[in-house]
């Protein structure tokens, strides 16, 4: 009998933990907290009946293999092990509403789409076109180039689908945030860099000049962020060198150094906010 390609156990175990990131994402959305509370309840109740369906699905799957005689032919078991695969990825694509994951059937197999989403701001979407059969293979898709997408497939598509699913996940919300902060700096910060904002095709790594003030007194910084792991929001390495000096006056070694330390622990939008508000709290004080 064909190997079942998801077991159930494993999606709600697997659910869990998808439940414990959205539900950290889910409190930074700008919404008023008593929504935010009834959205809540609900998503638990709407989950727990899921995980509810998915047990069930499995002990009728149970009965039903219990209850096949040996004589049957290998084409009516495979064809019914496939038809558990097809449930299997539908229940998935049911309990994964809530984590960005949406899906329908096709006459194939399934199209799933993929929301991305950085701190509670809705991003672009992809769709990957999955057709169930011996193997699992990709039929079509709008996934970026540059995501690795051939090797996540091979590491989880024919053993592990919901592996495959959330992997890709992390690696689009991952290139998805970090295009995000480079825009978003860009567009609202662009009076702080001098000069153009230099990026690759998966933004994880990024250079720019930026010059900030304290005390009256300007400095011209220059800063590069590498993301040395793709499925992450957060530099893994920073630099940031002063422009124009060898030596530093301590203050501004300080702040250099202050700098590297932002750029590695908040998100880089937010970094030139707290320059901004900064330079006005040192405005106030020196008038």
């Amino acid at each position: 009998t064909a190997r079942t390609l998801v077991p159930g156990l494993s999606v709600l175990a697997h659910l869990e933990k998808l439940e414990t990131q959205v539900n950290r994402s889910r409190k930074k959305l700008e919404e008023p907290q008593g929504a935010q509370a009834v959205e809540s309840s609900l998503g638990t109740k709407i989950r727990d009946k899921l995980r509810s369906e998915v047990k069930q699905r499995q002990a009728r799957v149970a009965v039903r293999d219990t209850s096949v005689e040996p004589d049957q032919t290998l084409e009516i078991s495979e064809q019914k092990a496939w038809e558990r695969k097809r449930e299997n990825v539908k229940a998935i694509l049911q309990a994964y509403r809530f984590t960005g994951l949406s899906g329908k059937l096709t006459s194939r197999g399934v199209c799933v789409c993929i929301h991305t989403a950085f701190e509670g701001t809705l991003l672009d979407s992809y769709f990957v076109d999955l057709v169930i059969q011996k193997p699992l293979r990709i039929h079509h898709h709008s996934i970026p180039a540059f995501i690795p997408l051939e090797e996540i497939s091979a590491k989880y598509l024919q053993t592990n689908i919901q592996h495959f699913l959330f992997s890709l996940c992390e690696y689009l919300n991952a290139y998805a945030g970090r295009k995000y902060q480079a825009d978003q700096l860009q567009r609202d910060f662009a009076a702080f860099l001098a000069g153009p904002l230099q990026r690759n095709s998966l933004c994880n790594v990024l250079s720019f000049t930026y010059k900030v003030e304290l005390r009256g007194q300007a400095f011209t910084f220059c800063a590069r962020l590498l993301y040395k792991d793709l499925t992450v929001t957060l530099p893994t390495d920073v630099t940031v060198t002063h422009q124009g000096m060898d030596t530093l006056p301590t203050s501004w070694e300080e702040q250099r150094a202050s700098h590297e330390n932002l750029f590695c622990t908040k998100a880089l939008h937010k970094v030139f906010a707290s320059f901004t508000q900064r330079e006005k709290l040192d405005m106030s004080l020196v008038h």
